[in-house]
């Protein structure tokens, strides 16, 4: 029962909002007759699959959603992870084979992302400018036929 008017929020665990938007996409796929019995066997084929893989939906949900909402804390951790992967990536190779780590391909990306932006930028302002110098010379042109 809610209460009017109350100030009162619950905190969700990280992680839970991800299962049910997994039970939910599921519940509006298969459009089941008894809900509380699909919930109860999707669920517990989560755990199944869970324990197989050792791969938690709900952990890795609450990772993505706390490196969309709290990406400082992220940075804190880019060190440690630069260097796992830098061992990783010392591991012997063929000649001429060279590895690309993620941070690497992330900072390309973002490079280029930048530069990308940086040419509609300037192409933005040129056309701005062209668009001033047209205006200018018009400007001119009537200024002298009026004279």
């Amino acid at each position: 029962m809610s209460i009017p008017f109350s100030n009162t929020q619950y905190r969700i665990p990280q992680g839970f909002g991800n299962l049910l938007e997994g039970l939910t996409r599921e519940i509006l796929r298969e459009q089941p007759e008894n809900i509380p019995a699909f919930a109860a066997a999707y669920f517990e084929n989560l755990l199944e699959e869970r324990e197989k893989t050792n791969f938690d939906p709900a952990e890795w949900g609450s990772k993505v959603d706390d490196r969309f909402y709290n990406n400082h804390a992220f940075k804190e951790q880019e060190p440690s992870e630069k260097c796992a992967e830098q061992k990783k990536s010392q591991a012997p190779m063929k000649d001429g084979e060279t590895t690309v780590t993620a941070v690497d391909s992330f900072e390309e990306e973002k490079e280029k992302e930048e530069f990308a932006a940086l040419k509609i930028q300037a192409a933005f302002r040129g056309h701005k400018a062209r668009e001033e110098v047209k205006k200018m010379k018009t400007d001119n042109d009537q200024n002298e036929n009026t004279e």
